[in-house]
């Protein structure tokens, strides 16, 4: 288990995470290709934990705007797009990747910046510490499971798309 179990910290960790990968994969001195690797996976599980553990739970609060919540679904839908776009891309580094990446950066930025403001800070707001602890575990966990099943390949990826 990581330091904190509080579901919004557990959420930024990620979402800071994501930051740090997009300067690799937009760096020529690194590896690009482990970067979107890591980054694929921790996108499709970051995203499926929200959707099946924290969303639901915190349509139950009434101070937390429901379409707001709506929203961060679709956009999930619409970073998991982008991220098909660039993992179909044969070579890293091309004109086509930059231009798929940074669609991809802004699609999941914006998404990011989004559920901070209103999602993350409603959470922090109206759900109790114990509470947003054991959310936080149940994220964790599911996360986890995503990440142990390769959830950031291009079959899987593909999958969700079409399922979406």
């Amino acid at each position: 288990m990581p330091e904190t179990q509080d579901v919004v910290e557990l959420i930024l960790q990620d979402h800071r995470r994501m930051e740090d990968l997009f300067r690799l994969m937009r760096s020529v001195e690194e590896d690009r290709t482990a970067a979107l690797e890591e980054f694929a996976d921790l996108l499709v599980a970051h995203a499926q934990a929200e959707e099946a553990k924290v969303y639901p739970a915190l349509k139950r609060y009434k101070n937390i705007d429901d379409e707001e919540v709506e929203h961060g679904e679709h956009e999930h839908d619409e970073g998991n797009e982008a991220l098909l776009d660039l993992l179909q891309v044969e070579e890293v580094g091309s004109e086509e990747w930059d231009e798929k990446l940074e669609a991809l950066v802004e699609a999941v930025t914006h998404h990011a910046d989004e559920e901070e403001r209103t999602i993350l800070n409603g959470a922090r707001e109206n759900v109790g510490a114990e509470r947003r602890a054991e959310l936080g575990a149940a994220f964790w966990e599911e996360r986890e499971r995503q990440l142990k099943s390769g959830c950031g390949s291009l079959e899987n990826v593909r999958r969700i798309v079409k399922s979406s």
